[in-house]
């Protein structure tokens, strides 16, 4: 159970509804995350609207994106990010191979090294703070210079993400499969 209630629409004064109908046509629902937030509409709102460009509008090609947001949240170790993004990463096309390396922590090794380098990109940034120029400079080769400040963004907003659910400790979405491996599953 959260640390703090997860808002429903009627419990959000009438002129804050909109942002969670807004999350909703973007998501399709809404998920513990976001009724946890709504303690607070107007951050839910931004983390809302980023999440949103993130997912759906940056310059990341999808696999690219979901290989970030897993190490993300294998890194951080939240289980609620992984149960979420790892039937999309499938979905986008991730090989199981690389969920398994990522899962595992070998990750970037084993993998190829066009999916490992976005792998690594995060490790690095959630490790030290910054990317190396190596991989820095490969970032840059696969993606280009807004590809590089997109991904540099969702991995601080998946970090974000993670330190909001594990601080208020929310609980996987009823219906979400966890698979196995994952540790203390």
């Amino acid at each position: 159970m959260a640390k703090i209630p997860l808002k429903s629409r009627e419990e959000l004064p009438p002129d804050k509804r909109h942002v969670y109908d807004g999350i909703t046509s973007t998501r399709g629902k809404i998920l513990n995350l976001f009724k946890v937030l709504l303690s607070s509409p107007d951050a839910a709102e931004a983390v809302g609207a980023l999440g949103a460009y993130l997912r759906y509008h940056s310059s990341l090609d999808p696999a690219a994106r979901e290989i970030a947001i897993l190490t993300t949240a294998k890194e951080l170790n939240v289980l609620y990010e992984w149960a979420h993004h790892e039937p999309i990463a499938r979905e986008v096309g991730v090989p199981d191979a690389v969920i398994e390396a990522i899962r595992s922590g070998r990750a970037p090794m084993g993998i190829p090294a066009k999916e490992g380098v976005f792998a690594q990109a995060a490790k690095e940034l959630l490790r030290e703070g910054a990317l190396t120029d190596r991989t820095f400079q490969a970032i840059e080769h696969l993606v280009g210079p807004a590809g590089i400040v997109d991904l540099v963004v969702l991995v601080g907003h998946y970090a974000t993400i993670g330190g909001v659910l594990r601080t208020f400790e929310v609980e996987v979405d009823e219906g979400t499969p966890v698979s196995p491996g994952w540790p203390g599953t």
